[in-house]
């Protein structure tokens, strides 16, 4: 009768069950194991979402390209393109940066010593008033209403608070030049002066930008011009940005600061011939009245 084989001994290291998992030890508990799989579960939800903004970063280039391509009929800046905020129509900005604004210019004009404005003081101040509350009552809330009388109204508010800052730089630089009354001033009297202008300079030339990329807010608003003027960094990098975004007067405020305190473009890069001129002389200005009322100031100190 033939004998069957024994059966082997039971080896000292034992299969893994089928419960365990990769990178988890065998005498693993239960709250150990509830811990990898959670972990398991971020780093797959990271990895997807990271996949989706990618995704979506590649849909907006081709709702872009598709756009300026000129089909931007063919369905380009639907919602499922996902087109940003900037290249489609949006309801507009409201007025309530840009009005805050020209009121501190306003204050700023007549906080500058009478010898360095326009007279009678009061007039531009006045005029720039006016202008504010007609614009405020052609676009009370959101700025989307399009016309020529309230596109000239705009225009002429800015350049008359551009010719106020003009007069009060050239004031201010024939007096230190030609040590006239306006410039025979206490060393603390000077240096305002010169920060009160300065500063109205940041908020004119933020205007003009404002007022003049892509045909205006209220342009802007409807999408009808689909090439910038200005290049911010949050249309370099649409998966960062959110879908909503498209620049207000805070970011021309921003542009117009930075460029006025670096005499040179920092994130925001002019496309444009006239924006790049529109800098280029915001720099010579700033760096001016900088120079001369700092140099000056220092000089009557000493």
């Amino acid at each position: 009768m033939t004998e069957l084989p024994e059966d082997p001994e039971p080896s000292g290291n034992p299969e893994p069950s089928e419960e365990s998992s990769p990178g988890v030890p065998g005498g693993a508990t239960e709250p150990d194991l509830e811990a990898f799989e959670l972990e398991h579960e971020r780093e797959h939800t990271r990895e997807h979402g990271l996949e989706l903004a990618q995704h979506d970063a590649l849909r907006v280039r081709l709702a872009r390209l598709e756009l300026l391509a000129g089909f931007g009929r063919t369905g380009a800046g639907s919602v499922s393109h996902r087109l940003p905020a900037w290249l489609r129509k949006t309801q507009g900005e409201t007025r309530l940066a840009v009005g805050a604004s020209v009121l501190v210019a306003v204050v700023l004009q007549l906080s500058i010593s009478p010898d360095l404005s326009i007279r009678p003081r009061y007039l531009v101040p006045l005029l720039e008033l006016v202008l504010f509350i007609l614009l405020s009552i052609g676009n009370p809330v959101r700025l989307t209403r399009e016309s020529k009388l309230l596109r000239a109204a705009g225009l002429m508010l800015v350049a008359a608070a551009s010719f106020a800052v003009a007069w009060s730089v050239v004031t201010l630089v024939w007096g230190i030049l030609h040590h006239t009354a306006a410039e025979a001033d206490e060393p603390i009297t000077l240096l305002l002066n010169g920060a009160a202008i300065w500063l109205n300079n940041v908020i004119v030339f933020a205007l003009w930008y404002w007022e003049l990329d892509r045909g205006g807010p209220a342009a802007r608003a409807s999408a009808r011009r689909p090439h910038p003027d200005f290049l911010f960094s949050q249309m370099t990098v649409p998966e960062l940005t959110s879908r909503d975004w498209e620049p207000g007067f805070v970011d021309y405020l921003y542009l117009s600061f930075t460029n006025a305190t670096a005499f040179s473009p920092t994130d925001t890069l002019p496309l444009s011939r006239w924006a790049k001129l529109a800098m280029m002389f915001q720099s010579a200005i700033s760096l001016v009245t900088v120079a001369l009322v700092v140099a000056r100031a220092v000089n009557i100190l000493q």
